[in-house]
């Protein structure tokens, strides 16, 4: 049986291209690939505006910033709910900032869907269980992971671009 990735749009500052919500799907089954997971699984995905995502950031994070994507993890020490309809492992969700996404897609000169690719994919990690906050090694073997899986996706990383690393 197959994953299931749920997409929902919460936002209208910027249009969905379309083929969007199929390279997100191609994301998250490539991550669960790459990872060997013992699947099926079952991921939610929203796009929300900066507003939206500034709000969930404070509410969650206690940083009073919007952000470009959040992670909401469902496993207890790698432990899943099950969805009884389906019997998928339930991952968790993840919230993008289409409005940051695009602004990123601009700063870092690629396209908004490899901007989302990699904010698909680095989330994923995220509900996997990887924390590229607790140690610089888990964030380095994180990098290494994103980048093995957008190259399978075809969309190889042009440029060194994350926050943290200016």
């Amino acid at each position: 049986m197959s994953n299931k990735v749920l997409i929902t749009n919460e936002q209208n500052t910027v249009k969905i291209p379309s083929g969007l919500r199929i390279l997100i799907r191609r994301s998250c089954n490539a991550v669960l690939e790459y990872e060997h997971f013992d699947g099926p699984a079952e991921i939610s995905v929203t796009f929300v505006d900066n507003a939206r995502i500034h709000e969930l950031n404070l509410q969650y994070r206690q940083k009073d910033a919007p952000t470009d994507v959040l992670s909401f993890p469902m496993s207890d020490n790698g432990q899943y709910d099950i969805d009884e309809d389906n019997g998928c492992k339930i991952l968790g969700d993840i919230v993008i900032s289409m409005e940051r996404a695009m602004e990123q897609a601009e700063l870092y000169g690629h396209s908004l869907q490899r901007e989302v690719a990699y904010l698909t994919v680095h989330s994923m990690l995220h509900l996997l269980g990887y924390d590229h906050e607790a140690s610089g090694l888990e964030a380095v073997r994180m990098r290494e992971k994103e980048e093995a899986v957008l190259i399978q996706l075809g969309l190889p990383r042009t440029v060194s671009y994350t926050n943290d690393e200016i």
